[in-house]
């Protein structure tokens, strides 16, 4: 059964949190009736207690007004604890699918891929931050200024001219920051990506001499980050405080109007006051929300990225085939790799019986690490088929896949953790039964022992903490785990020692006699002494395939040459980088 497509995993976490962002609403409404509290009290106090100048009164409103503020403070403290909790809610349903998809956009070629973490702390960090509540605020500004009209209109057109500027000062800000806030998160994904590449590849840039030269480039870049973000900063800034000016021009508007209406005796003092602190808190949204505007547009950048880039996601199948136990089948196999249309598979085809095992060699580029990436599911069949048991692969979920693959690169990169985890794959139910076998099928347990700490030795990052021979082995080892029926081996004895050369025969012979399948991509003579089967490749298309010893008699026989003509090229065993 073919998996089918789910819902975008973005709109899908988003919408789980609907019931969260109603209870920010709802609290977001009971704080902004409470707003009115301090207005009130001042009208009351300005009103009826000065001059009835009854303390009683006076005692029985402080006391209600403080409630109120207690029952204010517990609501706002509410409403922005459920926000911080729904970006959290957010990251743990859409980090897993994050990673995923960085994963394959690594795999197809994609650039950007790593932005999408940041994104993601974008989004979560705007949820924790005051923007959130500026904008649920928002909506309620009408109230007080319908409150303005009904203490006069004179007040409440006032409040509405100033609201206007406030307003066309926000579509500005809009406006004019889309632009920078772009660039800012342009250059500062080129800048992450520059510090990534200058951290993996220390050694060489130490060894060539190029530490000065890099730095360069990274002054330039980091230049372009700091530039355009101060930019953006000093655009958010004029225009927060111009807004913070017009807000605090108007405040002062309403209490001049209010003191003529006074004297005019078209309001009372009350009146006046609490005009004033009407319109400070109906204008506070709108100029927190422009203050806010950066912030803003790069968590709603953030999410428009993770959204466009998670799409459809394929939901593992309900229900698979069994694990396969006897045959690996080719027919007609064109592969191109990622973004490319042309490719450098070609009608390839074969046909692998459980206990055999194939060496595939040929020239450089002939297509031979591709073989190996298609066969383990990680470059697409572009034409043809690939199937284990009569079944194409994606009709097992990956994780059921890959319990059935063994897979090791040329270049084997290990993760931070212990030898043991990095063996398991870091599977939280690896038994230390399966650990073991699969370091003796490896050939890698004495070797394993004489490190520092045995199977709890941290490996390091990347493995760094371990020779390449042994980061080979224990590659080797983490191909074996589980007894996975199809292990493809690409270049499996780049870094080993005459010792390392006979661990590995034996782990082939092993998997063949338990009924596996093995693939080697071969470039020393040495890993063809488990195999029995060999595939000669030259650009993309099969040259010869049979057993070894007869294809190897025949592309290494020397063919009739006639007079003056050159000498043929023997058939060697070249570089396995194709």
């Amino acid at each position: 059964m073919l998996p089918k497509s789910s819902p975008n995993a973005a709109s899908q976490a988003l919408a789980s949190c609907g019931a969260a962002f109603l209870a920010v609403a709802l609290f977001s409404a009971l704080v902004n009736l409470l707003m009115l509290t301090g207005s009130i009290y001042m009208l009351q106090v300005y009103d009826r207690v000065l001059p009835s100048r009854s303390v009683p009164t006076l005692v029985a409103l402080s006391i209600i007004v403080a409630a109120l503020y207690v029952l204010l403070g517990m609501f706002d403290w509410l409403r922005q604890r459920i926000l911080g909790r729904i970006g959290v809610s957010l990251d743990r349903k859409l980090s897993g699918p994050v990673v995923g998809t960085m994963i394959s956009a690594q795999l197809r070629g994609t650039p950007g891929g790593t932005q999408l973490p940041r994104d993601l702390d974008s989004v979560r960090s705007f949820l924790s931050g005051l923007g959130p509540t500026t904008l649920f605020d928002l909506p309620w500004i009408p109230l007080y200024g319908g409150l303005c009209f009904i203490l006069h209109p004179y007040l409440g057109w006032t409040l509405v001219g100033g609201a206007a500027i406030l307003v066309v000062l926000a579509l500005l800000t809009e406006v004019l920051s889309r632009k920078p806030s772009a660039e800012v998160s342009r250059a500062g994904a080129e800048r992450s990506a520059l510090l990534e590449a200058m951290r993996r590849n220390a050694e060489a840039v130490a060894a060539l001499g190029m530490e000065r030269r890099v730095t360069a480039r990274f002054d330039s870049v980091n230049d372009r980050y700091v530039s355009t973000g101060l930019g953006a900063s000093d655009l958010t800034s004029m225009l927060g405080t111009i807004s913070k000016t017009v807000r605090f021009m108007l405040q002062s508007c309403m209490l001049g109007l209010g003191a003529w209406l006074v004297m005019n005796n078209e309001a009372s003092s009350g009146v006046m006051i609490a005009s004033s602190i009407l319109s400070s808190r109906a204008l506070a949204p709108i100029e927190l929300a422009i203050g806010n505007w950066r912030p803003f547009i790069g968590a709603r950048q953030a999410w428009a990225r993770m959204k466009a880039a998670l799409g459809e996601t394929k939901a593992d199948p309900l229900v698979a085939p069994e694990r396969p136990t006897q045959q690996l089948g080719l027919e007609h196999v064109f592969v191109a790799p990622p973004g490319s249309q042309s490719a450098v598979l070609k009608d390839v085809g074969l046909t692998l019986q459980a206990g055999q095992g194939l060496a595939v060699i040929g020239p450089s580029a002939s297509g031979k690490s591709t073989l190996a990436r298609t066969l383990v599911g990680i470059w697409p069949v572009q034409r043809g088929s690939l199937r284990l048991d009569g079944a194409t692969l994606d009709q097992w979920s990956a994780e059921q896949r890959g319990a059935m693959i063994g897979y090791m690169p040329q270049d084997v990169q290990l993760f931070a953790g212990t030898v043991a985890e990095n063996i398991a794959r870091f599977d939280p139910d690896m038994t230390e039964a399966a650990v073991l076998a699969a370091a003796k099928a490896a050939g890698a347990y004495d070797m394993i022992l004489g490190l520092p700490k045995g199977f709890e030795t941290p490996v390091g990052e990347a493995g760094g903490t371990l020779s390449g021979g042994q980061r080979q082995r224990i590659g080797l080892a983490r191909a074996l785990y589980g007894d996975p029926f199809l292990v493809v081996l690409d270049e499996p004895n780049a870094n080993l020692d005459s010792d390392g050369d006979a661990a590995l025969t034996a782990a082939i012979g092993g998997v063949r006699e338990r009924g596996g399948i093995v693939v080697v991509i071969a470039h020393r003579p040495s890993a063809l002494a488990g195999i029995d089967l060999v595939m000669i490749l030259a650009e993309g298309q099969v040259q010869a395939f049979g057993p070894k010893d007869e294809v190897l008699r025949k592309s290494l026989a020397p063919a009739p040459v006639a007079v003056g003509a050159p000498a043929p090229k023997k058939m060697v065993m070249a570089d396995a980088r194709g």
